[in-house]
């Protein structure tokens, strides 16, 4: 019984981990995103292809920290298909913490909310659903 409850304080003592992991990770591919979208509007790119471009740069650093540092024990092996596909299904949760984010800072400020603390809820509510579909989903392994 005591083993098993060590066991089990382990396990969520990793969990802690691998989110603190993540929320850092986060924070590097966010700092690249919006880094880069500014150098991008100073060098005079029209502001959405200077985001379009900022956001697949944060996306592209968020794998590389995810895959090899946040959820390296759930990482495919590099030139394989289900790297591959952990690739696709990585792009593909990057993607729906955008359709949230959209989503709720639209309805957020079409009812009047201002967009700054729209986009903060929304950054919080992406945030935690795309950890939990790259922690289940696309890094399935590691999150056992």
């Amino acid at each position: 019984m005591m083993r098993t409850f060590r066991t089990l304080i382990a396990t969520v003592r990793r969990g802690e981990i691998r989110w603190l992991n993540y929320l850092l990770a986060s924070g590097f591919a966010l700092g690249s995103d919006a880094g880069l979208f500014l150098l991008l509007l100073d060098a005079g790119l029209p502001p959405m292809a200077a985001s379009a471009i900022g956001y697949c740069a944060g996306i592209l650093v968020h794998w590389l920290i995810s895959s090899r540092l946040v959820f390296a024990d759930g990482a495919a092996e590099r030139g394989t298909g289900e790297r591959h596909r952990q690739k696709l299904l990585f792009v593909g949760s990057a993607l729906v913490g955008l359709a949230i984010t959209t989503a709720i800072v639209g309805v957020s400020t079409a009812v009047g909310l201002d967009p700054r603390l729209a986009k903060l809820a929304a950054i919080l509510f992406s945030f935690q659903t795309t950890y939990l579909l790259r922690r289940h989903i696309v890094f399935r392994a590691a999150a056992a």
